[in-house]
Formats: structure tokens, C-alpha cells, sequence
């Protein structure tokens, strides 16, 4: 799937989620499980579902940014565990988003208009079993200044999330 078509559906949910009234008719959710919730979008390409989750914390905390890590559903373009990040504000080119649970380093590739994403399907379906056994993952990133920021996620709720979102689209 091109970074272009990446962007634009997950700036649309961004959209319809924060700001849009016009296509909240679209958006269905499916329900919440702890930390996590499930999501449901109708596109001409057909059902996208991701379960999403919000940081517990913040670092630094003092700035206040609306993160959020996704684990999303394209059954109609045959995408599945595809893992995405935002932190709030646009990435530095230079520098890795990184996520970390326990020992284990997950590097995400691309970085574009406040998201990134993982090129690797191997790597996403590894850190999806990393998610389920976990109980929290960090995502570090650095803002277009070169600050780092840390965002720490629970994954309480995760596998439920996980498994309805899978289900919605399936």
C-alpha cells in the first residue's frame, strides 16, 4: 500500500474522530476494552477496523499532545496487523520512532505528515504478540526541533481490542 493512501485514511479518521460531523455517520464504535477501543470505518475500498489506544503518560508532561498507537484492519485491500503511531506533531526526519516493550525494539520506517508506520508485516505480527503478552509499550519519538518525547501505553485490554477489531473486519 502506497504511504500516500496510508495517510490519507488514517488522516481521515484523525478527522472524523476530533473534528468532523459530516462523516461521523461512518464511524462506528465497537466498544472498549480497558485502554483500548475498537473502531469501525466504512471506505469505498470497503471496512477498515483498528483498535487504538492513548497514552497513560506522557514525557515531557508538560506538553500536552494528542498520541495515539493503532493496530488496524484493511480486509478489502488484504492488510491485516498493520501498526501505526502518531505523537502528536509532525516527526524528525533524523532521528528513529521507536517502540519498546520489556527487551524487545520495534523500528517504525516510515514517517509522514504525524504518523509513522512499520514496512515489515513480520515485524508487525511480531509486536502484536509482544502486545498481547505485555502489559505496557513506549513510543519514543522526536518532534522536527529534535526533542524526544515518551508515550507510554497500557496494553491492558489490548488482546480483547485486538480480537474485536480482527472480528469487525473479518
Amino acid at each position: 500500500m502506497s504511504v500516500i493512501k496510508k495517510n490519507l485514511f488514517l488522516t481521515l479518521i484523525i478527522t472524523v474522530i476530533f473534528t468532523s460531523q459530516t462523516f461521523a455517520e461512518n464511524l462506528k464504535k465497537v466498544g472498549k476494552y480497558k485502554d483500548w477501543e475498537v473502531m469501525v470505518i466504512s471506505e469505498q475500498s470497503g471496512k477498515v477496523c483498528f483498535a487504538q489506544s492513548t497514552p497513560v503518560l506522557q514525557a515531557p508532561k508538560k506538553n500536552n499532545r494528542d498520541a495515539r498507537l493503532f493496530v488496524t484492519f484493511r480486509p478489502g485491500e488484504k492488510i491485516s496487523n498493520e501498526i501505526s503511531t502518531t505523537a502528536g506533531y509532525e516527526f524528525n526526519k533524523n532521528n528513529s520512532v521507536l517502540a519498546t516493550s520489556g527487551n524487545n525494539k520495534f523500528k517504525f520506517d516510515i514517517k509522514q505528515q504525524g504518523f509513522a508506520w512499520m514496512t515489515s508485516n513480520k515485524k508487525e505480527n511480531i509486536m502484536v504478540k509482544v502486545m498481547k503478552k505485555g502489559s505496557r509499550i513506549m513510543v519514543t519519538g522526536y518532534n522536527e526541533k529534535g526533542s524526544q518525547t515518551i508515550d507510554h501505553y497500557s496494553l491492558l485490554g489490548f488482546t480483547k481490542a485486538y480480537s474485536a477489531a480482527k472480528k469487525a473486519c473479518s
